[in-house]
């Protein structure tokens, strides 16, 4: 076993890496730019090395800082977490030239699956099923053309070294053809810096399966079963799961034989993930193999009882793999999900900021919680906008996926935005339930559907009405406690009226619209009068749900997706009205990727004007209007802040 690893990642990968290594005994020690100097995986480690400054490609993606801090801090082996350059075969052999160990496959397994064509010729000589498509070296527009209409529409495009969903586009008809494979090579160059694409037959209503392998350098490999990740949204995963639901122990066993053949095929090394599509008929067909740790291996890990970056470690250091086949077995059910700084109400875009309240529900140790940071922390708009990865657990899938909808419930974050409605709707939605959900799912769903209600839960209410009255009960008592007549008449907060039960009247805003609430004191408990929704009666420290401040807003959970209330005040109720929709601000903040215009062009309302890149995901701002462009403030390759002006432009009248 080695004695120091280095970690060539961040946030909650590098961390969970970390926490087997110091099980082990193993030292570590953290890479970080300038913008994660005080990131909890910079905190949790060893020693750290700073690499350079905040963009990706000046320092986690620099093979020779990260090679130059592991020799400088003598650690005997790199491990790549996953992204950056867990699957770049030239790190793999830069790490190996410097005389140091890489805690992954060969270069050669890492080349040979890393090439979409490359991998789906090799899968087809070893038997193993494959999608129909072109991966050919001619790359012109005419010919990907002409080999997406031989193939049929649909098709997907992807891009040949990809990975992720970037550089990925479905592309239903011939009308829209060029403009997905201008947008797909132009993702897949930014992310790959390889812009070659291969075209696939789009099968519908199919389930996305991937089979767990690992093995070791003494030619022994294995499977773990397989995972469920159907439920993504743009080809990005959601919530995955172990085992998948529906699949029996005869198709376990072929996929995972498949999956065995296909890393065979490479000399494969370490752990890696061989990913299928499974049509409705139980047919299934190669996508690609991920040559690293994935994102969602804690399912794995939870039923079957393997720690796989221990794994990960004995392997690498010339060990033999802990466990052959038959001593691998599965219990129980897990399902993980992805919790991200992201504005499901707004088109998914990032929603980065510092976490002013960070707290998990306690779960009895049925959730496992992966996660990069904690409260302080700042999710920033230069890297990945996972905040945790949140992993239930059951005997059963309904009792893994209720404990999961109860976490996602409770759960408390403030700050960044987050997308726990979104997580939770999908959670309990019947499709997904009943086992039904296919990788074209999420993308189906009408965004209005997930949306908050369009009233304030009256659970809601209550919950926040207990809060204020118990708050302003707590103070009272202090003040009097402070005070030389605790036993005064002004220190109390029943409300007494001569003639009238005391009562206090509040208003909550809730979006647009405005709830009053009556609070009245009777002997020693409160009575709740909502409107339209009859009386509730409760003591000052009774009720479900929890309430917690921030700013003025009270985040009410415990009630489905979070509620954001505030008391109107109509002293301060005279605010501006925000900016309608249809602006030329940035949404968020990122990169300018392409400029669709110049002044003086006539455009109408809808047409693109410019593309903004953070956190792996585009965004197209688009007229808000007919009009004439009169400027564009800003070129490809700029950084932009959330809210600046992008373009200007004059409206036709009316």
């Amino acid at each position: 076993m080695f004695n120091k690893i280095l970690i060539a990642n961040r946030g909650e990968i590098a961390c969970r890496v970390m926490r087997t290594a110091k099980r082990l005994g193993v030292h570590t020690v953290a890479v970080h730019s300038e913008a994660d100097a005080g990131a909890l995986h910079v905190r949790t480690a060893d020693e750290s090395v700073l690499i350079g400054p905040p963009p990706a490609a000046e320092s986690y993606l620099v093979i020779d800082k990260i090679i130059a801090a592991a020799k400088e801090t003598g650690a005997e082996a790199i491990h790549p977490g996953y992204g950056f350059l867990a699957e770049n075969a030239d790190f793999a052999d830069a790490i190996a030239a410097a005389g140091l160990v890489f805690i992954g496959p060969p270069a050669k397994a890492i080349r040979d699956m890393g090439g979409k064509d490359t991998a789906k010729a090799i899968m087809e000589k070893a038997g193993v099923p494959v999608v129909p498509g072109y991966r050919g070296e001619d790359q012109s527009l005419e010919t990907l053309k002409a080999e997406a209409d031989k193939i049929g529409y649909p098709v997907l495009l992807k891009a040949a070294m990809g990975g992720g969903g970037k550089g990925m586009r479905a592309v239903m008809d011939a009308a829209g053809f060029d403009d997905a494979v201008e947008g797909a090579k132009r993702e897949a160059m930014a992310a790959f810096a390889d812009d070659r694409m291969l075209i696939e037959k789009y099968l519908t209503d199919t389930r996305h399966i991937e089979v767990q392998v690992f093995a070791d350098s003494l030619g022994d490999t294995v499977h773990l079963f397989e995972r469920d990740c159907s439920l993504q949204r743009r080809h990005q995963k959601i919530i995955e799961e172990a085992p998948a639901p529906g699949v029996d122990e005869t198709l376990r066993a072929k996929m995972g034989a498949a999956a065995v053949r296909a890393a065979e095929a490479v000399g494969y090394v370490g752990a890696g993930t061989v990913e299928f599509l499974l049509d409705p008929d139980g047919h299934f067909y190669f996508m690609e193999m991920n040559t690293r740790l994935q994102v969602e291996h804690p399912v794995t890990e939870i039923i079957t009882g393997v720690d796989l970056v221990e794994w990960q470690l004995r392997v690498a250091a010339g060990e033999p793999l802990p466990k052959m086949q038959d001593n691998l077995a599965h219990c129980g059910h897990a399902v993980e999900a992805r919790i991200y700084a992201e504005d499901p109400g707004n088109g998914f875009l990032p929603a980065p900021g510092l976490i002013r309240h960070l707290k998990w529900p306690r779960s009895g140790g049925l959730v496992r919680i992966d996660a990069g940071v904690e409260e302080g922390d700042s999710v920033t708009p230069h890297y990945d906008p996972m905040i945790a990865k949140v992993i239930a657990r059951g005997e059963e899938r309904s009792q893994a996926l209720d404990t999961l909808a109860q976490f996602l419930a409770y759960a408390e974050i403030i700050g960044p935005g987050e997308n726990l409605s979104f997580l939770l709707f999908l959670v309990d939605h019947p499709e997904f339930r009943a086992g039904r959900a296919d990788t074209r799912f999420v993308d189906g769903i009408d965004p209005a559907t997930f949306a908050p209600p369009a009233e304030p839960p009256a659970d809601g209410l209550a919950a926040a009405t207990r809060y204020v009255v118990g708050e302003r009960e707590r103070r009272s008592a202090a003040r009097a406690a402070r005070s030389n007549d605790p036993y005064s008449p002004w220190n109390e907060t029943d409300c007494w009226r001569l003639n009238d039960r005391g009562h206090q009247d509040l208003t909550f805003v809730y979006g647009d619209t405005k709830t009053a609430v009556t609070v009245s004191h009777v002997g020693g408990d409160y009575v709740i009068s909502l409107e339209g929704q009859g009386e509730q009666v409760f003591g000052i420290d009774e009720g479900v749900g929890r309430v917690v401040k921030s700013d003025g807003v009270l985040y009410v959970y415990g009630f489905g997706p979070t509620i954001r209330l505030t008391l109107f005040d109509p002293v301060v109720a005279a605010s501006e009205s925000a900016e309608g929709a249809g602006s030329l601000a940035a949404p968020m903040p990122g990169k300018v990727t392409a400029v669709r215009v110049k002044a003086g062009d006539a455009v109408e309302k809808g047409d693109p004007l410019i593309v903004l890149e953070a956190m792996k995901m585009e965004h197209t701002v688009t007229a808000p209007a007919d009009g004439v462009v009169e400027a564009v403030h800003f070129a490809v390759g700029d950084q932009v802040d959330e809210g600046v002006e992008l373009a200007s432009l004059e409206r036709e009248p009316g």
